[in-house]
């Protein structure tokens, strides 16, 4: 369990050097989003959910240099650092200082008002914006980590076993947020393509489309500010990033 001590001295302004006014809270399952005026610092919860490990403070720290690294492909400028969370010889929780109880990876605040899910919901996006975010991908896509490790989770078998994953991980769902029509049919039309596609599949390999992509492309993730900004990969598993880029936009 994430100490409570480091919740409690994170939510208060006069924790920062820079003295934000306020500071707002964002509990996630696996993060605690501290938003401290200009700066965000997102802590990560000591959890285990089998798909990733935060356990242990050298995975947290591991975890969060990770993340930097990763999204500083697509978010140079946001993406500032790994901070240190300490605790003094008085047993306070400080930033920076004392014997190292926490890691926060350290962000830029992005405006909320121009992340593309809010601006395509008002109806200010149009197509020339879109073929900026499709170019800044195709820079990115093109120049993403491949190779032999990376080539083989294009394979039949290791995405069947991802589908087969989601479907079991689903099945206990159904009746409560999927219908088991809608279940049984997502299901039989990922067989049948996953069936009759073996040689489409194997082509993308040997394109070398399969690589070290973002893993959580969506609206919520995209900012148009200075230049565009592509936020929040998935550094937790490597198996949910490595992927065919059409997987990736798709």
């Amino acid at each position: 369990m994430t100490d409570l001590r480091i919740v409690a001295a994170m939510s208060r302004p006069d924790f920062y050097p820079h003295r934000p006014s306020s500071v707002e809270v964002v509990q996630t399952h696996i993060s605690y989003v501290f938003i401290a005026g200009e700066l965000v610092y997102k802590v990560k919860k000591a959890v285990d959910f089998g798909f990733l490990d935060f356990t242990t403070l050298e995975k947290r720290r591991e975890n969060c240099l990770k993340e930097v690294n990763l999204n500083r492909r697509l978010a140079p400028d946001t993406y500032l650092g790994v901070a240190e969370i300490g605790e003094d010889e008085k047993g306070e929780i400080v930033l920076g200082a004392g014997r190292t109880v926490e890691y926060a990876v350290k962000m830029k605040k992005l405006p909320a008002d121009r992340m593309l899910v809010e601006l395509l919901a008002k109806g200010l996006i149009k197509p020339p914006d879109m073929r900026r975010v499709a170019d800044r991908l195709v820079s990115f896509h093109g120049r993403a980590e491949s190779g032999p490790e990376i080539d083989r989770f294009g394979s039949l078998e290791v995405i069947r076993r991802n589908h087969d994953e989601n479907f079991e991980q689903t099945k206990g769902f159904i009746g409560r947020t999927i219908s088991r029509e809608q279940y049984e049919f997502i299901k039989s039309y990922v067989d049948e393509f996953l069936s009759g596609r073996r040689d489409l599949l194997q082509k993308r390999v040997s394109g070398r489309h399969i690589r070290d992509c973002h893993g959580d492309l969506h609206a919520e993730h995209i900012c148009f500010t200075d230049g565009i900004v592509i936020f929040d990969c998935i550094e937790i598993n490597d198996r949910f990033r490595y992927s065919d880029t059409i997987a990736d936009v798709a």
